[in-house]
This record gives C-alpha cells, sequence and structure tokens, in this order.
C-alpha cells in the first residue's frame, strides 16, 4: 500500500511505472507531508516490488514523497486506474438483513398483552395462551417483519416452546392435504410455463378475447365457474388449472412480478379470478370440499336435506349477479394499467404461427393436465382424492423429465406457502379443539338471544359474526365445523326459518374465504403469485365481502322469497 501511494501521482514518471510489469493499477492520492523516515520506507517498499533504483531516486519522486501525509481516517480516497478514475470509498455498513423491528415489536407486543389479560370463565389456559401466540402471528403476516414462512414458524416456535402445543400438535398440519395440493399447484404452474402449453392457450385466450382487459377477465371468471361442479376442490381447481393460465396470460402481456409491471394486468386478474373462485364455490353443492360438510350438518340439525338442485336454484341468482359485479367492481377501484389493446389479438395470433405445432413437453404437459383434472372429476367413483391426483400428475412430470426435482426445489413461494398455510391451519385447528370456538359460538348465541329483536335482525347480527369471525380460521371446513351448527340452532330458535337459515350459513361458509390470503383454498395460490400486496389483498377482501353479503342478502333474500325457501 505504501509503495502503491508512493508512486501515484508522478507526472513525468508515472507512465514509466505504469508500464512496469509488476505495477498493474495506480492509486491517485492527494498530496500529504511525511517524515525522512517514512520517504525511506516508501522507497524500500518500491525497491522491494522491483522498480529501477534511479527511477526511485528520481528528483521528482523525492519532492513528491514531502507533499504526502497519511488520509485521516473516514475520509475517501481517490483511485485512478490506468484507463480511468474511480472512487474507492471505506465499506460501506453492511444492511440489516434479519426482520424489521417494528413491526417485530408490534407482533410481539400483541401476543404478550393478550397473554396476561385475565382468562374469561369457559375458557381453558391453553386455549387462551394459543390465542396469543395466533393473534401475534395474524399480526406479524399482516405486518411482515419476516417472509411469512419465517414469521408462521416462529409462532409454532414460541408454542411449542410456551408448552401451549407439542411438537406433533404444532407440526400437524404438515400432513394435511390442502397445503401440499396447494404448493404442487406452483409445481404443475412451473411446468406449464416452461413447456410453453402455457402461452400458448394464454394466447389462444388473448385472440379470442385479449381486446381489452375486462372481456379478458371474464371469459376467466365464467370458464372456471362452469368447471366447478365437476371438481369439487377449489385448490385443485385455481391451482392445477387457473395459477398457470392466469400466470401465463400476464406474463404474455408483459406484466411480471418484481420489475413494476405486476399493475399492467396482473394485480387485477389475480384478485377477481380470487375473489370470483369463492363466488363459484358458493353456487354449488360439489363446488368446495366442505360444501358436503354444510349439508350433512343441516340434516343433523333440522332433519332437512340440502340436494344438489336445491342448492344450485337457490345460489344460482345471486351467484350469477356476483360474478357479474365483482370483477367490474374491482376493475373500477383497482383498474389494471391497461385497459384496452385492439391489436392484442392479431398479435397473438401471429405468436401462435410462430410457436409451431406443440412440442413433446406440451403434449404430455396436457395430457398430464387432462389426467389430473379427470381424476377430480371422477375421483369420488375411484376412491381418488384431489392431492393423490395432483402426486400422480406431478410423478408423470418428473419421470418424463417435463421438470426437475431441482426446479420444484426451487419454487421458494410454494415451499413458503406451505409452512405458513399449514401452521395456521395447525394453530387454528387446535383453538377449535382447545374449546376457544364453541365458547365464543355459545357466547354469541346467549347475547343475540338475549336482544329481544325479531327473527330478522337477531339473524342478520348471527350472519355478520358467523362471517366475520373467519378472519381466525384458516379453513372453511374447521369453521363450518365448529360454528355450523351452534348457529343454525340459535336462528332456528330465535325464529329464523330453518331451511333458509341453512342455506344462508351455507353459502356464507364459502364467501368468507374471500377476507384473508388464508382463508380458503384458492387464497394462498393465487396470493403466492405475488402480483397483490398483502395490505390491498386485506383491504379489498373486506370491501368485497360487504358487496357480497348485500348481494346475497338483498338480491337473494328476493329470489328465496320468490322460490318459496322463506
Amino acid at each position: 500500500m505504501a509503495s502503491l501511494a508512493l508512486i501515484t501521482t508522478l507526472s513525468p514518471t508515472l507512465p514509466s511505472l505504469r508500464s512496469h510489469a509488476s505495477f498493474p493499477k495506480a492509486l491517485l492520492l492527494k498530496p500529504f507531508s511525511v517524515s525522512q523516515t517514512r520517504r525511506n520506507s516508501l522507497k524500500t517498499a518500491a525497491l522491494g516490488l522491483g522498480f529501477n533504483k534511479t527511477l526511485i531516486s528520481s528528483p521528482k519522486l523525492a519532492n513528491l514523497t514531502r507533499d504526502f501525509s497519511p488520509p485521516r481516517r473516514g475520509l475517501s480516497v481517490k483511485a485512478a486506474a490506468t484507463t480511468g478514475g474511480s472512487s474507492i470509498t471505506p465499506a460501506a455498513k453492511e444492511p440489516w438483513q434479519g426482520a424489521a423491528m417494528k413491526p417485530l415489536l408490534a407482533s410481539i407486543a400483541t401476543g404478550v398483552i393478550l397473554w396476561f389479560v385475565p382468562t374469561p370463565a369457559g375458557v381453558t389456559k391453553n386455549a387462551w395462551q394459543l390465542l396469543a401466540i395466533f393473534l401475534a402471528t395474524i399480526v406479524g403476516i399482516i405486518t411482515q417483519p419476516l417472509p411469512l414462512g419465517a414469521v408462521a414458524l416462529l409462532g409454532l416456535g414460541a408454542s411449542v416452546l410456551t408448552k401451549t402445543l407439542t411438537f406433533a400438535a404444532a407440526f400437524s398440519a404438515f400432513g394435511d392435504p390442502i397445503p401440499w395440493l396447494i404448493a404442487l399447484a406452483f409445481f404443475f404452474a412451473r411446468g406449464f410455463i416452461k413447456t410453453g402449453l402455457g402461452n400458448r392457450i394464454a394466447y389462444q385466450f388473448v385472440s379470442l378475447f385479449g381486446s381489452s382487459s375486462l372481456g379478458l377477465g371474464y371469459s376467466l371468471v365464467f370458464s372456471e365457474a362452469l368447471l366447478a361442479p365437476a371438481i369439487p376442490s377449489v385448490s385443485a381447481r385455481a391451482g392445477g388449472i387457473f395459477l398457470p393460465l392466469v400466470k401465463s396470460l400476464c406474463v404474455a402481456c408483459g406484466s411480471n412480478v418484481g420489475d413494476g409491471t405486476e399493475g399492467k394486468l396482473g394485480s387485477w386478474l389475480m384478485l377477481t379470478c380470487f375473489q370470483t373462485s369463492v363466488i363459484s364455490s358458493a353456487m354449488f353443492l360439489t363446488a368446495m370440499a366442505a360444501n358436503p360438510l354444510s349439508a350433512n350438518l343441516t340434516f343433523n340439525t333440522i332433519k332437512q336435506t340440502i340436494g344438489w338442485t336445491d342448492w344450485a336454484k337457490a345460489a344460482i341468482v345471486p351467484g350469477l349477479v356476483s360474478l357479474i359485479v365483482v370483477p367490474l367492481l374491482l376493475y373500477v377501484i383497482y383498474p389494471p394499467e391497461v385497459k384496452s389493446s385492439p391489436d392484442a389479438p392479431k398479435l397473438a395470433r401471429e405468436r401462435l404461427e410462430k410457436m409451431g405445432p406443440m412440442s413433446n413437453k406440451e403434449i404430455i404437459m396436457a395430457g398430464t393436465l387432462l389426467l389430473t383434472v379427470g381424476l377430480w372429476i371422477f375421483g369420488g367413483v375411484l376412491n381418488v382424492d384431489a392431492v393423490t391426483a395432483a402426486i400422480l400428475g406431478l410423478s408423470v412430470l418428473l419421470v418424463t423429465g417435463v421438470i426437475t426435482w431441482k426446479e420444484c426445489l426451487a419454487e421458494s413461494v410454494a415451499w413458503d406457502t406451505l409452512t405458513w398455510f399449514a401452521a395456521l391451519i395447525a394453530m387454528a385447528g387446535y383453538l377449535n379443539k382447545y374449546g376457544l370456538i364453541s365458547w365464543f359460538s355459545q357466547t354469541v348465541v346467549k347475547f343475540v338471544g338475549g336482544l329481544g329483536l325479531s327473527w330478522q335482525l337477531s339473524f342478520g347480527i348471527l350472519v355478520l359474526l358467523y362471517f366475520y369471525s373467519h378472519y381466525f380460521f384458516a379453513s372453511g371446513a374447521a369453521h363450518i365445523g365448529a360454528m355450523f351448527t351452534a348457529f343454525l340452532s340459535v336462528a332456528s330458535a330465535l325464529g329464523t326459518p330453518p331451511y333458509f337459515g341453512a342455506m344462508v350459513l351455507a353459502f356464507l361458509s364459502n364467501l368468507m374465504g374471500g377476507l384473508t390470503h388464508y382463508g380458503i383454498g384458492s387464497a394462498p395460490v393465487f396470493y403466492g403469485a405475488n402480483y397483490v400486496p398483502l395490505g390491498k389483498w386485506w383491504g379489498y377482501g373486506f370491501l368485497v365481502s360487504v358487496v357480497n353479503i348485500i348481494i346475497w342478502l338483498g338480491v337473494g333474500g328476493i329470489w328465496w322469497k320468490f322460490i318459496g325457501l322463506w
């Protein structure tokens, strides 16, 4: 360093120094003064590098050394290479890569405060402590001091550390099929895009409906609704079919994650497809896995059967109105940047021509998708559940090399979603097992029953409490199992027509899934695409929930009166 500093600012001497084989770069320093001892040290260092003694002893070099002094700490040092100048500054302090402290402290404070609140009568200590950890985790998921998977893992760790849950209980939901089905959906999406099949189908859609973003959105919405009664898993429909298609459409239209183009089309399209997936799930008895549970609990409670036709007839009118209104509403309040593209269909047809015939991998991908969808449709007859069908499909893709296991491992969003969704399912499930949900239901029932209101107002309050308590659930089935019977019993006791009350609660058991990014199987799928920020996801989810309630209780109420449901 000393010799480099010494030789850098020579004027006539510098060219000869630069040409020296041992000296590839020179540092250009500002003049400073130095002692005779220091000058001798610098000369010795230069000789050590192999420079000529005559050169080192030149008068110009001797004069130069008198004008050098050591740079002060913290001052920048300018450098000049033989090809030009640049600036060398002290190494910048390494940025903090850990948790964002304010959101982390807010999450911890939520849990700590609730932990030390006296446990209400009728609630066990374990249930209350788990509620504190669960709410702290939810706050962390909203504020995101760390990635979602890490926040959820901290929540599970706190549950185990405090002995609120055993290790087996905390991680029990990693054996639940729904989180795995969602993760498998991301692997399917990778193959869909990698093979080019996604682009091919996307261009076909654009060629038919792509002259406007709204038309493209409606084509997807009603395609999903048509498949809903045949595929009794909203996770499978969303993840295995529509997520890959929607992602391909976004990419084909130049809307990508991470480059600032999410708003061109992807943000609106992802949110629209998600919100309408909960509507289509509410329209048919076989459109969501938990719907038969609602029908079964209805029979056990009021001894009346909800048939497939009865369900569809009651839901068809409010469902169609919601499918029309919700995309249009989001188009107004959360619009895509590109609304009209009259040249898009022509461009899409040109791209299809350039793509040529389907490749072998595209054919394998298409065949695998048809096999998987077929098993989802006829799985009940063949005794093959949705996640088993998806694993079979993935196995075909791996064996044929359409996608590799290394590519699956690289799908970080899939593994992150699997982690946080499984964690929330476990904690929410044990809130129910510890009796907190039944205590809440009974408390609500006593409160509403004691108000002395008409059955219409009482039922309205019950509906809102039932609907918005879904913030505490990561599964529609868990919510239905925990609260459906209690709320239906009380509604009936307060004068609500029992069959009418059962139908309304069954429909809302689907619609409430649109509130959060974990409330129904399609939520983690579409949210995990990373086109919509979490705050907007929750905010628009709440707004759409209000619109859906108005449509289903308003328009639906008139329709149900017309068909004699109440």
